[in-house]
């Protein structure tokens, strides 16, 4: 699958990767700052932002759509960055093709399952799934219908991004398609036998508890040249909450 992609700069290459819910337009201010010296391609996920949907979206199939995207634009081979689902995605590329991945960042999230998220992202696609679409529907009335379902201000905004208001109102996301790789999303499965021996940074969001202590042992299995850092001011999503931070952190490691 060839993924939407949106360019910016000019230098070495490198691949930002968005998390579950996101598109590439998350990365916007990361991309804009990053493009002074990098050659920036944001790629929206299958099922998400502009690119098309399919029924399945197994890790293996998004680091395949990743690598065939970045072949179509003559971007290999491409550093990649992922932050969470995209964390996922850079890993499984980089284990799939070691080659065509010069280096890897991995935006707060380990090679582990994550079983325990499950619940609450089946309650956010239920409610999302359950909104009236109706003729004129507005962006204050959806966020008013997704309140009790997801109460937290920030995330209503987030999923909505994903819906297009207005006369045909519509979601951009694949929500049936999404719900039914929700195991596989929230799993994990890397390539039987494979390493990655490049250049990797695993970095945590400092508030966050999504990459532990205890998961350094199942990184370094797959990628022995790991290195770890934390981003202050920083949740799980760490390019909105400290960007100055993270852009830095990235800028660092690619030219380390």
């Amino acid at each position: 699958m060839i993924l939407h992609a949106v360019e910016r700069g000019a230098g070495p290459p490198v691949a930002l990767l968005h998390g579950l819910f996101g598109q590439a337009v998350n990365f916007a201010t990361v991309q804009r700052r990053l493009g002074e010296r990098f050659r920036t391609l944001a790629l929206d996920l299958r099922n998400h932002g502009m690119s098309p949907h399919a029924p399945t979206m197994t890790l293996a199939e998004m680091a395949e759509d990743v690598r065939a995207t970045l072949r179509a634009h003559d971007a290999l081979p491409c550093a990649l960055v992922g932050h969470s689902l995209g964390g996922k995605v850079a890993m499984t590329a980089a284990l799939q093709a070691p080659d065509a991945v010069p280096r890897l960042l991995v935006g707060d999230i380990a090679p582990v399952v994550y079983g325990g998220h499950g619940a609450q992202y089946e309650r956010y696609l239920a409610a999302m799934a359950a909104l009236p679409l109706t003729p004129g529907l507005t962006r204050a009335a959806a966020e008013a219908a997704l309140a009790a379902a997801v109460p937290d201000a920030a995330v209503r905004a987030f999923l909505l991004q994903s819906l297009q208001p207005g006369a045909a109102p519509r979601w951009r996301i694949n929500l049936a398609g999404i719900g039914a790789s929700l195991p596989e999303i929230l799993g994990w499965a890397a390539p039987a036998g494979a390493t990655y021996a490049g250049p990797t940074l695993f970095l945590a969001g400092a508030r966050s508890d999504y990459v532990r202590p205890e998961h350094r042992p199942a990184i370094r299995a797959l990628f022995p040249r790991a290195r770890f850092a934390s981003l202050k001011s920083a949740g799980h999503w760490l390019h909105a909450d400290n960007a100055d931070g993270f852009v830095a952190a990235v800028e660092g490691f690619l030219q380390a």
